[in-house]
């Protein structure tokens, strides 16, 4: 099994930065795709972005293309969001998950961690 933990949300104007972490356990981590998603108040869990076990692709959805990139580190097991241009859209709780390729851009992961709050002021 897979343990996630996410950090790094909080508290950022329009315009800023925020980098997300996630920490797998388990040495299986390699063979997952990782992925983050989010959700705002009022809206179902959408995808944002997803990496393949050995982080030779990626995938993200289009409104945030261009402003996030996802990346991997299997060797510390940990899989981060780097979020630059911030938008008071973009705020919702964002949640790290772990799976497989076409399973996961369905929101059909194996497992998913906590959540943690990202929130964009203007």
């Amino acid at each position: 099994q897979v343990q996630l933990v996410e950090s790094g949300g909080g508290l950022v104007q329009a315009g800023g930065s925020l980098r997300l972490s996630c920490l797998a356990s388990g040495r299986t981590f390699r063979g997952y795709t990782m992925g983050w998603f989010r959700q705002a108040p009022g809206k179902e869990r959408e995808f944002v972005a997803a990496i393949s076990g050995g982080g030779g692709t990626t995938y993200y959805a289009d409104s945030v293309k261009g402003r996030f990139t996802i990346s991997r580190d299997n060797v510390k097991n940990t899989v981060d969001l780097q979020m630059i241009s911030l938008k008071p859209e973009d705020t919702a709780v964002y949640y790290c998950a772990a799976g497989e390729w076409i399973k996961l851009l369905r929101r059909m992961c194996d497992y998913w961690g906590q959540g943690t709050q990202v929130t964009v002021s203007s």
